[in-house]
């Protein structure tokens, strides 16, 4: 399975007016990605970006953007990334759940500081080697992270039954972990206001 990312930069002050737009298309938007091939498929919004994820089992030539979305977002947009070209940094895979009753999605949009596109990957290349890049049950399904444009953009989908609380010790992870990151990256999304006390938006889901 081929995994399908892009990221489309709204023009300032724009993004209600498009979210208003691609809302009422939502439903063509999706259908015309399924046509295309496109399957689990969304569009998700922060600040002035939009990052669209979709899973694609063809070959050849990747499709691209479902023209009802260029359509909606029209002149108040321009496309940062194409769908193919943007670089996956990490995976984690697992067993992806086909019933998306079972799971809750985690997204998330970082900046990465210049010059830091090759530490992010080796760190994550590191957490990939120490778990022998063995397939799980959970919590983590179906999670890849992207890069391009100068951004990150994270899709996960975790495993609802695996909910419940951090430990002590995970929690203790977590934070040296994500305060490491932010050496090379500042976030977008809210993910780590509880550690670093700052605000930034939520990720919303837009298609």
């Amino acid at each position: 399975m081929n995994r399908y990312t892009f990221i489309i930069r709204l023009l300032p002050g724009k993004g209600q007016a498009v979210a208003g737009r691609l809302a009422a298309k939502a439903e063509a938007i999706r259908g015309e990605a399924a046509g295309l091939g496109l399957d689990n498929f969304s569009l998700w919004g922060v600040e002035d970006l939009l990052c669209g994820y979709g899973e694609w089992a063809g070959t050849g030539e990747v499709p691209g953007l479902p023209s009802s979305l260029t359509e909606a977002v029209g002149a108040d947009g321009t496309l940062l990334c194409a769908p193919g070209t943007m670089r996956l940094m990490y995976h984690d895979i697992g067993i992806v759940r086909e019933d998306k009753s079972l799971i809750r999605h985690r997204v998330f949009v970082t900046r990465l500081k210049p010059g830091c596109e090759e530490e992010y990957k080796r760190r994550h290349d590191a957490l990939i080697a120490a778990r022998g890049d063995a397939v799980s049950e959970g919590p983590d399904s179906n999670f890849t992270i992207w890069f391009g444009g100068g951004y990150i953009f994270g899709y996960c989908e975790k495993v609802k039954a695996f909910d419940r609380e951090m430990t002590e010790a995970e929690r203790a992870s977590t934070v040296e972990w994500e305060t490491r990151q932010l050496e090379i990256m500042d976030w977008l999304t809210d993910d780590v206001d509880w550690i670093t006390g700052q605000k930034h938006e939520a990720i919303r889901r837009v298609v």
